[in-house]
């Protein structure tokens, strides 16, 4: 028979597709697996309601035979087969998938059946690998076998061959190595069977091959070794039904544990698995794994997210990033869906509405799962937020606060009356009918926080702070705003809610007495801070420093350690405690001895700045300045 031509956009997208769609051209492998899979999967509908089938579902298999003299690679499966018309129509023109038009065919019969392939290029993966392809068919209704042959973009022929069993096979001869490709490796039984697992595992249908193995065939005898034998077995080297397609009665915690330390190569188990069965317009099935500790490199620019993501059992992306959001990202696990548009190649996916959905339904599934573990388990979930409760952290300031009523119930903050790490629904519930904000203090540590002086007048009314200790965490309730209706205030903002009538009054009073000390103060520190008030949150110290721009100074110290020359700086308040000794001593001084008075305000403003955790310009200077008092 005279070779015939591809159709010329045939041709051209077939040079496209062998060259340049596939990113790894062990696809291959997949793909022709796949569409045999396809072609049981079809015969088995069928085998359903027509008795000339003859055959049952255990009968159906998928055959790979390897022979490296020849440089033959030969996969073969017992399925539906095709006419002369059907090899015409589906091989010869690229892009015409027989698996999508039998899927339109059984319309919403296809319950029962589960077609992988729809685009129809798959097939011509193997011309990446091969310079020869063969394929011998022979349809379940038809007795006559047919041969359709080509060597790629040339053509193709199509004769009348002998092949005694309904099926197909797709023989392929592999191309010579050269400088950058080893092709020899796709003749290898333990390559192609690696190949298999990691892409193939849990096609529906056994895929068999003949495994070398080895044997003994003469135990020890005395000082003599013992002696064994090579011989060939032909074995299963698929799984075929994955852990996610089982039920969960079928399948233990155990078994789960075991499925993901094996998967994602973690010696610890689980913090949690996630089951998630879904029906309907996007159909699919998810197994989630939550992790004990911070993979390694977790915060790094080169951890990749995502989850690996099957269709039917069949691997398309090993990790799928637009499956998760950025502040889940610590999730590992597996959506099998054969719902999902996926493009020519099978590697790529569409960014339609059912890769969204099930997103949508993901995000919102790891955070119940995460809730109902805060509410059941707080101590397990405590050491989960030990290891990632920064990066829910990050996701609320992340995007402009596009997630922050999301996760706010998710977050921890140590709590001053608990003396442990606290919701923000647990502390409303505990607020005093008279309070009005949700008071945090922030500092390096827990214990720092605990000695600060601001913290004095919120203790004395007996209301909760919630401790602030990571860097991000000022930025998180500035993001967040208010919980409930509670407004966040920080310790170092005053407060009226924390001042009688007469605190009020007479703060005012003394404002006015000290107009000229403050002043005086203000002006000796040549620009170090923009006010110097009368604090209304000190009690027993002598002075703090505060800010009144919307930049605090935790704030300042985090945007310090960022590189760069224009560095953020907060407006410094230096806070004097008018009723301190210390303070009646500077008053003394700005009357009787300005110089006297200069030098103290320069020791109350590093004591300042030493509270504050925040670095003194010259030490030196500062110590000898407190030699010269103490004399």
């Amino acid at each position: 028979m005279a070779k015939q031509q591809f159709k010329a956009e045939s041709k051209k997208l077939l040079d496209l597709m062998i060259n340049s769609i596939y990113t790894h051209k062990e696809i291959f492998l997949r793909e022709i697996i796949s569409n045999a899979s396809d072609a049981l999967d079809k015969l088995c509908y069928i085998s359903l309601t027509d008795d000339k089938v003859n055959m049952s579902r255990e009968d159906f298999c998928i055959k790979i035979k390897a022979d490296k003299e020849n440089r033959i690679l030969t996969i073969s499966d017992n399925g539906i087969g095709m006419t002369k018309e059907e090899l015409s129509e589906n091989l010869g023109t690229i892009a015409k998938s027989g698996s999508l038009q039998f899927k339109k065919d059984i319309g919403e019969e296809k319950k029962d059946t589960d077609i992988i392939g729809q685009f129809g290029v798959g097939f011509y993966s193997a011309f990446m690998v091969s310079d020869n392809v063969k394929v011998i068919t022979k349809s379940y209704n038809s007795d006559t076998a047919y041969l359709w042959e080509s060597e790629g973009t040339t053509g193709y022929t199509i004769t009348e061959a002998e092949k005694e069993t309904v099926g197909t096979d797709i023989i392929m001869h592999i191309k010579e190595d050269t400088e950058d490709e080893k092709y020899s490796d796709f003749l290898e039984t333990y390559h192609l069977r690696m190949l298999i697992k990691n892409y193939s595992d849990y096609v529906r249908f056994p895929i068999k091959m003949d495994m070398e193995k080895s044997r003994e065939v003469k135990p020890r005898d005395g000082e003599n070794p013992p002696e064994f034998e090579t011989y060939t077995e032909e074995e299963t080297v698929n799984s075929m039904i994955p852990i996610w397609q089982k039920s969960k009665s079928e399948v233990s915690d155990e078994e789960c544990a075991k499925f993901y330390k094996e998967k994602f190569f973690d010696p610890d188990d689980p913090t949690l698995t996630i089951r998630i069965s879904a029906e309907g317009l996007v159909s699919y099935k998810a197994m989630l794994f939550i992790p004990e500790k911070t993979p390694f490199g977790y915060y790094t620019k080169d951890f990749e997210k995502g989850l690996s993501l099957y269709s039917s059992g069949v691997l398309i992306m090993d990790k799928c990033a637009d499956l998760l959001p950025e502040h889940f990202r610590f999730v590992k696990g597996i959506v099998d869906s054969p719902s999902l548009s996926l493009n020519i190649s099978r590697e790529l996916l569409q960014h339609d509405r059912q890769l969204k959905v099930i997103a949508g339904n993901i995000e919102k599934k790891i955070k119940a799962e995460l809730l109902k573990l805060l509410k059941n388990e707080p101590e397990k979930y405590k050491k989960f937020y030990s290891s990632f409760g920064l990066q829910l952290k990050y996701g609320v300031v992340n995007d402009f606060g596009t997630h922050k009523e999301l996760l706010r119930d998710l977050l921890l903050f140590y709590s001053s009356s608990q003396m442990d790490q606290t919701s923000l629904k647990d502390y409303v519930s505990r607020m005093k009918e008279d309070q009005k904000y949700i008071y945090y203090a922030c500092g390096e540590t827990t214990s720092k926080i605990d000695k600060l002086p601001q913290t004095e007048l919120v203790r004395d009314k007996g209301f909760e702070m919630l401790y602030l200790t990571d860097e991000v965490d000022e930025f998180v309730v500035t993001m967040l705003d208010e919980y409930e209706g509670k407004k966040f205030k920080s310790i170092n903002s005053g407060d009226p809610e924390l001042e009688s009538d007469a605190d009020k009054e007479k703060i005012e009073k003394q404002k006015e007495d000290y107009k000229d000390l403050l002043n005086f103060v203000k002006e000796s520190l040549s620009g170090k801070v923009s006010d110097v008030i009368i604090s209304r949150k000190l009690k027993s110290h002598p002075v703090c420093l505060s800010s009144e721009s919307p930049v605090s100074l935790e704030m300042e110290k985090y945007f310090d350690t960022i590189p760069g020359e224009n560095k953020v700086k907060a407006q410094r308040v230096l806070e004097l405690n008018a009723e301190h000794s210390i303070f009646k001593t500077l008053d003394e001084a700005v009357k009787n001895d300005k110089l006297k008075a200069e030098k103290l305000a320069e020791i109350l403003y590093n004591q300042a700045l030493l509270i504050a955790d925040m670095p003194i310009e010259d030490p030196s200077h500062f110590t000898e300045l407190i030699c010269e008092f103490i004399k």
